[in-house]
């Protein structure tokens, strides 16, 4: 008898502890019942999605095609109407002749007057990438090629033409250009200021989502069956990228900065600008002096760059001080 109240009184209070546990639950919001522990390629600038920055608006992308490709790798103007002058080195690097002048309006020099506040920098912008299933894949851009539009002999809209597969091209900056290559590849350009003009994304840095990038990669492999890719490998050029990404056709004309699928962030606030190499674009050809042009742009010491430039990068400056990387001006290089 005594136990049989003992094993009643047991039960009683199990069902009541349950009972707390349950309603305890019901109260918490859906991100508190999400598992606390990231997993294990989590980056650590994303340590929550309340700390995750705002998407990139429509703003940011309305700028000239060397400033944008610039600009994705942080060297963002923050500060506008301070600067000063790139030494004429750097402009020769840049700027080897008279048709690739900087406008005025492009990322500034910092003043280096004690009394007036300096422009902010930032890290390379971060893609997102959000699958069907919910899952989001991040890369930090580190390499890129802007194409100037109707002068430029390298880019689709040489020319001016249009045709239905470049119209991505003439549209507000910020859509996105997808084309294909070799019948098989995918490359993924963002619009920009000026018609015709685009940036293509060649390279990120993996930060989220590396096994799925991982297995998104593998799918589409036809060689060196297997053998496990190497986390610099999964980004490691343009169509790297799009097949890391899920990027296909069917994202062209999209808008980056509405888009519910791709995005851009803001990367975190850096005491100094990344060092930036400007060299000619790949797979050029035909294309007269446009081939050498300096339209390639990448952070200096990347191991995530898919090709690097040693003479470019010795012409370049490395030493640089902070976020003293940002061009006002292009004055003519005697």
């Amino acid at each position: 008898m005594r136990s049989a109240r003992s094993q009643r009184r047991l039960s009683r209070k199990i069902r009541q502890k349950k009972q707390r546990l349950a309603d305890s639950e019901q109260q918490q919001t859906p991100e508190e019942r999400l598992p606390s522990t990231p997993g294990h390629h989590r980056s650590i600038y994303f340590s929550s999605p309340e700390d995750r920055p705002a998407r990139l608006g429509p703003e940011f992308f309305d700028q000239p095609a060397v400033t944008l490709a610039r600009a994705f790798l942080g060297q963002v103007k923050e500060n506008p109407g301070m600067g000063h002058k790139p030494s004429k080195r750097f402009a020769a690097t840049v700027c080897q002749d008279r048709r690739l002048r900087w406008p005025e309006d492009q990322a500034v020099f910092p003043d280096p007057s004690p009394e007036k506040p300096q422009a902010v920098c930032r890290d390379a912008q971060v893609l997102v990438r959000r699958l069907a299933d919910g899952t989001e894949l991040r890369g930090r851009i580190v390499e890129t090629e802007a194409y100037l539009g109707p002068e430029d002999e390298a880019a689709h809209s040489r020319g001016g033409r249009q045709t239905p597969r470049n119209r991505g091209m003439f549209m507000k900056p910020g859509t996105l250009y997808v084309y294909i290559i070799y019948g098989m590849y995918f490359c993924l350009n963002v619009s920009s200021q000026g018609a015709g003009a685009c940036v293509l994304l060649r390279a990120l840095e993996p930060l989220e989502g590396l096994e799925t990038m991982r297995q998104l990669r593998n799918s589409l492999r036809k060689s060196t069956v297997g053998r496990s890719l190497k986390d610099r490998e999964l980004c490691s050029g343009p169509s790297k990228l799009c097949q890391a990404l899920a990027i296909d056709k069917s994202f062209d004309q999209r808008d980056l900065a509405q888009d519910e699928a791709v995005w851009l962030e803001h990367g975190p606030l850096e005491s100094s600008s990344p060092a930036v190499v400007a060299a000619a674009r790949i797979g050029i050809g035909h294309a007269g002096e446009w081939t050498q042009k300096p339209l390639r742009f990448y952070v200096l010491g990347s191991p995530w760059v898919s090709v690097v430039d040693r003479v470019a990068e010795q012409m370049s400056q490395p030493q640089q001080t902070a976020c003293s990387d940002r061009l006002f001006n292009c004055p003519e290089v005697k």
